[in-house]
């Protein structure tokens, strides 16, 4: 896992825990805006998660999270703040992933040897910004050895000097490039993000979970 901070608190939050012996949850959430309610709202969202806390709620299924999540976090009641999600639920013994995704980047999954990475969408509707929305669940094979990334938007929208933005394109060409070295896949790609951007701060705070999934 890799956090980079912004010049202001931020709202992202993001972990991974065993639901039982064969199955893996991973998650990454990103509340709108910065300061100290972001921040709490995405402790409080992580902390309902990470307890499995939220109540009638098939933490395997994850469609069901985050229906839970958009029922137990109204932006009414937050201040009018919402946020965007991944969830993903990795089965070891039948090898594949389900996912859901409401508003967040795409999960990337890539495997060793392939030509493109796989993108998981995540075109769910934001949490927390309509009442009594359902959540549709996907599923997918993993290749041996396939790694997955989930990641916030401070990843990759990243503006040049020149005041043009860096393209997505580029943000999966850069994470797709074996690194240099001892240097791992989620410092080679800081180290180019900082490269692209002319400076050693950020403007959003970068977060990101890689997994190996053996």
């Amino acid at each position: 896992m890799l956090f980079r901070s912004s010049a202001e608190l931020g709202g992202d939050a993001f972990g991974y825990h065993k639901l039982d012996d064969e199955h893996v949850a991973v998650y990454l959430l990103d509340v709108c805006g910065h300061g100290v309610g972001a921040a709490l709202l995405s402790v409080s969202a992580l902390n309902s998660i990470r307890s499995e806390a939220l109540p009638q709620t098939d933490f395997h299924d994850p469609g069901s999270v985050l229906a839970a999540l958009n029922k137990a976090f109204p932006m009414e009641r937050q201040n009018d703040m919402f946020f965007t999600i991944w969830y993903g639920v990795y089965d070891t013994a039948k090898r594949s992933i389900r996912w859901a995704g409401g508003g967040h980047p795409p999960a990337v999954l890539l495997a060793p040897g392939a030509d493109k990475p796989e993108l998981l969408e995540s075109d769910g509707p934001l949490i927390g910004a309509v009442d009594g929305l359902e959540f549709d669940s996907r599923e997918t094979a993993v290749p041996p050895g396939a790694r997955l990334f989930v990641y916030s938007d401070g990843a990759f929208e990243i503006s040049r000097p020149d005041g043009s933005m860096w393209t997505f394109d580029e943000f999966l060409q850069a994470l797709g490039a074996p690194p240099n070295g001892a240097e791992s896949r989620m410092d080679a790609l800081v180290t180019t993000v900082r490269g692209v951007s002319g400076r050693d701060d950020f403007s959003d705070d970068f977060s990101m979970v890689e997994l190996v999934l053996g």
